[in-house]
């Protein structure tokens, strides 16, 4: 069984590496994404808009923490 399964892993990676099924994937991959190019589109913008949306909301969180540790340092040099 050990034999058929190195065997058959060797048969499969060598067949990856052909070019005729490389360029078979190729043709596949440009086709697929001509064909959705526009919610490819409209997917890679929401993500990029929700990253921002993301890094807005850490600085935000980050400043509301930095001014709350300097009021807390304040009050605490007041006493």
């Amino acid at each position: 069984m050990a034999v058929g399964y190195v065997a058959g892993k060797s048969l499969f990676g060598r067949l990856l590496g052909h070019p005729v099924v490389m360029l078979g994937a190729g043709i596949a991959i440009g086709y697929l994404g001509f064909k959705y190019r526009k919610e490819i589109t409209a997917a890679v913008a929401k993500a990029s808009d929700m990253g921002k949306d993301m890094v807005l909301n850490a600085k935000e969180n980050l400043a509301d923490l930095v001014e709350e540790t300097r009021e807390a340092e304040e009050a605490k040099a007041k006493e």
